[in-house]
């Protein structure tokens, strides 16, 4: 007599608290979890989230709404507004809640600081949504440095070319100061995760530059919080300077870059424009015995090493293609919700931590004061936690 397999563990039950432009991420949810309930304050946006999810999960308005729901959920995504994370995530993870809080953990780094707090005394498993530690590009980067191809790593430097700037954060929240502190840290914090983790090292001294050199020339202006980004976002809003309906207010800045010193003596650089014509990022990666630097970021794109003395010799010594990012930012969103939802179900090792999450935020936030005092030096500051139980 045959002994039945045993039966198949319940989905993890998982709230989608935001229901904006990042809600897409829920569809990577199944099929090891399911989203079982959506929170927003905004009934249009629920109902937009719940048409493209199985089931017909429970909606609330507030998260005190679903708190007051025992049970309802074992994890969440949040998705909400950068300025909300900390008030979001906190009640959460006091709740036993396992929380996916997108990045940036926060737009300050006593916020950031408070969430590892409490992620650290509850116990509670706190994941920070870096996905592109999971693009490609960075995975193939990483895997050419950690092979010893150009030795021990001393430089990093990426220029961001963020050709939709104008569509994607100038015409809502994104703009105001209040809200995103700016897009060093909006933006930029994804970068400066990848450089730490190329690098193998955190940032402890930074030096900023940049200001609002194109978007506060453009007197167009609406308060578009009655629209989504699908609304206005168009490859025909071209000129930079020919862009409509900005936002009310638009105190960020829209060219920005920032010097950083690492703990590892690792040298770093990274610039972002948001009115360039083509958008993508350009790593170069220097070690003692080579360089590598990606041409595309993408599926189709690739990663050239050099390693031999000479003069310029644009295809290097070796060539590598980038693969498997045929979705693009789809792919690396569907790789990150898989590896939160085995972290919860298995407790399984993450690639990102909450950490290095707090460092982007600490780093960025550091550099961004640096540019607005005149591009004084400016300390990162250290988390006062212990990092074995954070990282």
């Amino acid at each position: 007599m045959s002994i039945p397999p045993p039966p198949e563990s319940a989905p993890v039950r998982v709230a989608v608290i935001g229901c904006g432009a990042r809600a897409s991420l829920a569809r990577h949810v199944d099929p090891v979890g399911r989203a079982t309930a959506l929170v927003d304050p905004d009934t249009e946006a629920r109902a937009r989230t719940a048409e493209f999810l199985p089931g017909e999960p429970v909606q609330y308005a507030t998260v005190a709404d679903l708190l007051e729901a025992p049970g309802a959920v074992t994890a969440a995504l949040v998705l909400t507004p950068d300025d909300t994370h900390a008030e979001v995530t906190i009640p959460l993870l006091e709740a036993g809640i396992a929380v996916f809080c997108e990045k940036p953990l926060a737009i300050t780094t006593a916020d950031a600081d408070r969430i590892l707090a409490v992620a650290t005394r509850t116990g509670t498993p706190l994941y920070v949504g870096h996905n592109m530690r999971h693009m490609s590009v960075v995975r193939l980067m990483r895997e050419i440095i950690d092979r010893g191809e150009i030795g021990e790593v001393k430089a990093v430097w990426c220029r961001h070319f963020v050709g939709h700037g104008g569509d994607y954060y100038f015409k809502d929240w994104h703009a105001e100061r209040a809200r995103s502190t700016g897009l060093l840290l909006q933006k930029g914090a994804h970068d400066i995760d990848v450089i730490h983790h190329l690098a193998g090292g955190y940032s402890t001294r930074v030096t900023g530059m940049g200001g609002l050199t194109l978007y506060d020339q453009v007197t167009d202006r609406r308060d578009n919080s009655d629209r989504r980004m699908a609304d206005w976002f168009s490859l025909e809003n071209w000129p930079p300077l020919s862009q409509r309906e900005l936002h009310p207010v638009i105190d960020v800045e829209d060219l920005s870059m920032v010097q950083m010193q690492l703990d590892n003596g690792v040298h770093a650089s990274y610039q972002q424009c948001h009115y360039t014509p083509d958008y993508w990022r350009n790593y170069t990666v220097i070690g003692t015995e080579g360089r590598l630097e990606n041409f595309g970021d993408g599926e189709g794109g690739v990663v050239r090493v050099w390693n031999r003395r000479s003069g310029y010799r644009p295809d290097g010594d070796a060539e590598y293609p980038i693969t498997g990012d045929e979705g693009g930012h789809g792919d690396a969103d569907a790789r990150t919700v898989a590896e939160f939802l085995a972290m919860v179900t298995d407790g399984a090792p993450t690639l990102t931590s909450p950490l290095a999450a707090r460092h982007a935020v600490a780093t960025a936030v550091a550099a961004t004061e640096s540019l607005r005092a005149g591009s004084a030096p400016r300390e990162v500051p250290a988390p006062d936690l212990d990092r074995r139980t954070t990282s």
